[in-house]
């Protein structure tokens, strides 16, 4: 049976997907996708020493599957952003036709001491950019950016630079539309749940929603309708 979330009334310009980590355990893609999931994003890599244990798996089933594929990095600005971007680059390797641009996930490290608030206000959009270059320049596709409007206006004041990469926002809710960070008037990508369910997936998984049709969703990967 389909979950509940997935029978949420979308137009034909916002296909659903998924993004998951090895917190999710082991996935079905093939139920996955067979369930009414368009795409999904698997966690690669976060800050400098961690490799997701389950983003082999996982890339390889989305493939498998057939589902347009994304991977993501978690940001950590205390540390490196050269070895951050060059373990991303490692883990993920050469993107292919079927796969969507890098993302980068940009959000408080941790809820009690976070290390965006260690790091000089002046420098913290800087750092989050430096990843993002050197990763276009890598894999050759633009990165997206993974952002809530309340991470930007307390952590940056200003999303400078940021504002020049398609945005993946964030926002609980049940409204029609997400509340934008300030300096983007539109969202590729929309995180509107993080307590969702899917076929295919054991417990909690986070909902996610392109803006664009199913036509929109292929040529972001790469791909053209058979």
């Amino acid at each position: 049976m389909v979950p509940l979330s997935f029978r949420l009334p979308l137009s034909s310009n916002h296909m659903l997907g998924i993004d998951v980590s090895h917190n999710n355990g082991v996935i079905s893609w093939e139920k996955a996708a067979a369930g009414g999931v368009a795409f999904a994003y698997a966690k690669a890599t976060e800050g400098t020493g961690f490799a997701d244990p389950k983003f082999i798996s996982n890339w390889a089933g989305m493939k498998e599957a057939g589902l347009p594929r994304g991977a993501y990095h978690f940001f950590h600005p205390a540390q490196s952003v050269q070895a951050q971007a060059a373990k991303f680059v490692a883990a993920v390797g050469a993107l292919a036709p079927g796969d969507l641009p890098p993302m980068l996930d940009i959000e408080e490290t941790t809820p009690a001491r976070d290390e965006w608030d260690s790091v000089p206000l002046a420098q913290r959009v800087g750092l989050a950019v430096g990843w993002l270059e050197i990763v276009e320049q890598a894999l050759g596709r633009k990165p997206i950016v993974y952002l809530r409007r309340g991470f930007v206006v307390e952590k940056f004041g200003h999303a400078g630079a940021l504002t020049g990469y398609p945005l993946w926002v964030v926002d609980y809710t049940k409204a029609p539309d997400p509340a934008l960070p300030p300096g983007w008037n539109s969202w590729r990508f929309w995180q509107y749940s993080g307590s969702g369910a899917a076929v295919g997936v054991t417990g909690q998984v986070d909902l996610d929603r392109f803006h664009g049709a199913p036509a929109d969703l292929l040529a972001l990967a790469g791909r053209t309708a058979a």
